[in-house]
């Protein structure tokens, strides 16, 4: 059984203005980037995966539940969503409070909790702030307490909502180590992002919407050079993968660092 399957799903808030038109995919343990332009439908598919919004025509199975038949608190224990902005999803007046409420809404003890939400904030380096008002620290910061309060309740799905935005190079440094964490862990981690570079550097597949239907679905290095389908959707590669190319090189990097080891395996007794 995957740990999601979307078949046929069709979505409007508007009847006859479709957000969605009859996607279809499945997803299991791994990393997986959607991306898209603005109003392709990205965040539309997060709010059906986390039962926030039912689907018009077509179902979605998380782990064998149909989310017509459950709703996102029920959800809880097995999706957890990163919002993109922390202003709305922080609430709490200490740091510490507000990485404790997911595990205990979802029923773990104090205790329980409370060894979680510190585990979760010394995986984010910010175990020194657990007596700090949220408010009064960075947006990057804020940024990094709204995941810990998600890795907190240990959920078999994590979904980012454009986690590198607002973050600077350790904060990004942080999340590709999270998110690759994860994975290691035996999750399913999902982003909907703008950010090219860190899909290619973090995700192991690629989904792209296009004006709500699916574009195209495979693993990253194989989506990325398909750039003229990709133009068609007005999104673009990784960086370091047009300066390849650029350079007259065929194929697709997907990192500096597979660009540096490229260039070191050519120097002379590497």
């Amino acid at each position: 059984m995957n740990l999601i399957e979307v078949n046929s799903v069709s979505f409007a808030y508007t009847e006859g203005v479709s957000v969605l038109k009859d996607v279809t995919f499945s997803l299991n343990e791994g990393s997986v980037a959607i991306i898209g332009q603005n109003g392709s439908g990205k965040t539309t598919l997060v709010k059906l995966l986390k039962a926030l919004l039912k689907p018009n025509t077509g179902d979605i199975l998380i782990k064998g539940v149909n989310t017509k038949e459950t709703t996102a608190a029920k959800l809880a224990k097995t999706v957890g969503l990163v919002f993109q902005n922390p202003n709305d999803q922080i609430f709490k007046n200490k740091v510490l409070d507000e990485v404790m409420f997911g595990p205990l809404n979802i029923g773990q003890s104090v205790e329980e909790a409370r060894e979680n939400a510190i585990r979760a904030l010394e995986t984010v380096s910010l175990v020194d702030k657990k007596e700090e008002n949220p408010y009064d620290l960075s947006l990057s910061e804020r940024k990094l307490v709204s995941i810990a309060s998600i890795l907190s309740m240990s959920t078999d799905i994590v979904i980012f909502d454009e986690p590198t935005i607002a973050q600077d190079w350790w904060g990004k440094t942080k999340i590709k180590s999270i998110v690759r964490n994860l994975v290691d862990c035996g999750k399913l981690v999902i982003t909907i992002t703008h950010d090219m570079d860190f899909v290619g550097e973090c995700f192991q597949r690629v989904i792209v919407l296009s004006k709500g239907e699916l574009l195209l679905d495979g693993p990253t290095r194989e989506v990325f050079s398909k750039e003229d389908v990709l133009r068609t959707a007005y999104l673009e590669p990784p960086y370091v993968t047009q300066l390849w190319r650029a350079m007259g090189y065929e194929g697709v990097l997907l990192s500096a660092e597979e660009f540096v080891k490229y260039y070191e395996s050519r120097l002379p007794n590497s």
